[in-house]
C-alpha cells in the first residue's frame, strides 16, 4: 500500500517542476494536435501499465503542450493563475475526496462554504442574508441567478414555475446591453427563455448601456410581464461599467422587476476604495454573478453566485427529496447549485482569502488594474498603435496600423492587427487574443494574474512592438 502512494509524492515534485518553470517558459502550447493524437491515443491496453510510468508520461507531454495559463505573461480571456495556497488546498480536496452536494456527504466542505460565502458577501459589499452558491463558472452562476429570477418575477405573476414548468406561463421579458456577454444569453437558452427574444439596449463608444435607451426599451414592455434586466460590471473587452445605480433606479419603477449583475471580473473592483465607485448602487441589484477563477487567482473551476432573496434562490435550485438521502438542519450545497454530485470547490477560495486577507485581495485587484494602465501608457505613445478602450480596470483594446495608412478604422489595419497577434501568439513570450470591437479588430489584453511583475509587462511591451515591427 506504501507503494500505491508514493506515486504521489512524485506527482507533488513534477507539478512544482511545472509551476516552476512558468516564468521563463513559452507561453504558447509546445505540441501540434497531430503529435498529441500521437502520444496520448492509443488502443486500450488489455493490462494495466505500471502506475509511475503513466504518470510520467503524462507529465512530460501534458506539460509541453500545456498553455502557460498559469504563468505571469498570459493575458488572454481574463485568466488568473493558481496562488500557492489555494492550489494547495485543491490537491487536499482531491485527496479529501468529498462528495460536497450534502453536509452528511463532506461536513468540512459545507461549514468552508458558510465562511466563504460571508467573507465574499462582505468584501463585495452585498446584502448579507444573501444566498449564494458555488459553481463551475460564471457560465453557471448566470443560469443559478437567472434560474432564481425567473422563480421569483413569475411567482409574483401568480405562477408557480417549479411545478408547473413553462407551460401556460406569463412570459418573461428580458433586457440586456447589446454587449451583454454571451454566457448570459446561453442562460436564457439552457432556462428556456429563449437568447433571441430578449430586448436589447444601445450602448456607448466603451461597451456601457445607454439610459436613455434603456428608458425606452423599458417603456415598450407592457407593465403586468414579468421582467428581468441584466446589467454589466466589467465588459469583457474594454472593461467598461454600465451605470448600476442609475439604471437600477430606472427598473425599480417598474413593480416586481429583477436586476441581475454580470460581474464575472468587474465585481472584484468593489474591494478596491479607488475602483469601488465604478459599482455604484450595485448593492441594490437582485443578483449577481462572477468568478473566482479570474481575480481571487484559484484553481479552476471556481464560480460564484449571490442572490439577495434567498427563498427564491433555494425554490429555484433545491432537488425534490429523495427517500434515500439524508438532509439535515446544516447547509446542503444542493440546495443552492444546479449539481447533486459536486467538487468541495470552497477550500480553494478559502485558503486564498486567509492567506491575502481583505489588504491582499485589494492589492491583487489594484496591481493587475496599474499593469494594464502601464502596458496601454507603453503601447500608446508608439506612432502606428492605437488604445481603443478608457482603461478603466484590467482591460486593453489595442489596435495596429500599417505604415503610410492613416485610416484607424480601414481593412488594411483589420488584417495587420489579425497578423501581429498571429504573431505575438507564435511568438510564445506572452499570450493573448485577438477581439472584434464595434466592427474593428482589435488585440486585447487581460492582466488578472497574481504573478505578474512590472517586468513581465515591459517585457511583453517589447514583444508585441516587435512583432509589430515597432
Amino acid at each position: 500500500m506504501a507503494d500505491d502512494y508514493g506515486i504521489l509524492r512524485r506527482t507533488a515534485e513534477l507539478a512544482t517542476e511545472y509551476l516552476r518553470s512558468l516564468p521563463e517558459r513559452p507561453v504558447k502550447s509546445g505540441m501540434a494536435a497531430a503529435e498529441l493524437r500521437r502520444e496520448l491515443i492509443t488502443a486500450l491496453p488489455a493490462a494495466g501499465e505500471e502506475p509511475q510510468a503513466v504518470i510520467e508520461h503524462l507529465a512530460e507531454v501534458g506539460g509541453r503542450a500545456a498553455v502557460a495559463m498559469a504563468g505571469p505573461r498570459y493575458f488572454g480571456f481574463v485568466i488568473g493563475g493558481a496562488l500557492p495556497p489555494a492550489l494547495a488546498a485543491d490537491w487536499l480536496t482531491s485527496s479529501w475526496d468529498q462528495n460536497a452536494g450534502l453536509y452528511a456527504g463532506g461536513p468540512a466542505a459545507s461549514v468552508v462554504e458558510e465562511a466563504v460565502g460571508a467573507w465574499l458577501l462582505e468584501l463585495f459589499g452585498l446584502p448579507p442574508a444573501s444566498g449564494f452558491g458555488l459553481v463551475t463558472g460564471c457560465q453557471m452562476a448566470h443560469f443559478t441567478c437567472l434560474a432564481a429570477a425567473r422563480t421569483a418575477v413569475l411567482e409574483r405573476a401568480g405562477w408557480d414555475v417549479t411545478g408547473r414548468g413553462l407551460f401556460g406561463a406569463p412570459e418573461v421579458e428580458v433586457v440586456v446591453g447589446d454587449e451583454a456577454h454571451s454566457t448570459v444569453l446561453s442562460a436564457l437558452q439552457y432556462l428556456g427563455l429563449g437568447r433571441d427574444r430578449v430586448h436589447t439596449v444601445a450602448t456607448d463608444s466603451q461597451g456601457r448601456i445607454r439610459l436613455r435607451e434603456l428608458e425606452k426599451v423599458l417603456a415598450r414592455i407592457p407593465h403586468r410581464d414579468p421582467l428581468i434586466v441584466n446589467l454589466q460590471a466589467g465588459n469583457v473587452n474594454t472593461g467598461s461599467f454600465d451605470p448600476i445605480c442609475a439604471a437600477i433606479d430606472l427598473v425599480r419603477r417598474r413593480e416586481g422587476a429583477w436586476v441581475h449583475v454580470d460581474g464575472a471580473f468587474g465585481l472584484w473592483a468593489a474591494v478596491s476604495p479607488q475602483l469601488r465607485p465604478l459599482l455604484d448602487g450595485v448593492e441594490l441589484a437582485d443578483s449577481w454573478a462572477t468568478d473566482a477563477h479570474k481575480w481571487l487567482n484559484v484553481p479552476y473551476d471556481s464560480g460564484l453566485a449571490f442572490v439577495a432573496d434567498a427563498d427564491a434562490h433555494v425554490k429555484a435550485m433545491a432537488p425534490p427529496h429523495a427517500s434515500y438521502l439524508e438532509y439535515g438542519q446544516e447547509r446542503d450545497e444542493v440546495s443552492w447549485v444546479p449539481e447533486f454530485s459536486r467538487r468541495a470547490r470552497g477550500f480553494p477560495i478559502y485558503a486564498a482569502l486567509r492567506t491575502l486577507g481583505r489588504d491582499g485581495v485589494r492589492e491583487m485587484v489594484e496591481h493587475c488594474c496599474a499593469l494594464a494602465r502601464h502596458m496601454a501608457a507603453q503601447l500608446g505613445q508608439v506612432d502606428g498603435v492605437e488604445i481603443l478602450n478608457d482603461v478603466v480596470l484590467n482591460q486593453v483594446l489595442v489596435r495596429f496600423i500599417p505604415r503610410g495608412d492613416g485610416n484607424i478604422s480601414g481593412a488594411r489595419g483589420d488584417d495587420f492587427t489579425h497578423d501581429v497577434v498571429r504573431r505575438v501568439q507564435e511568438d510564445g513570450t506572452l499570450w493573448l487574443s485577438g477581439t472584434t470591437w464595434h466592427a474593428m479588430a482589435a488585440m486585447r489584453i487581460s492582466v488578472s494574474n497574481w504573478s505578474t511583475t512590472l517586468e513581465d509587462a515591459d517585457r511583453s511591451v517589447e514583444a508585441i512592438l516587435r512583432c509589430a515591427g515597432r
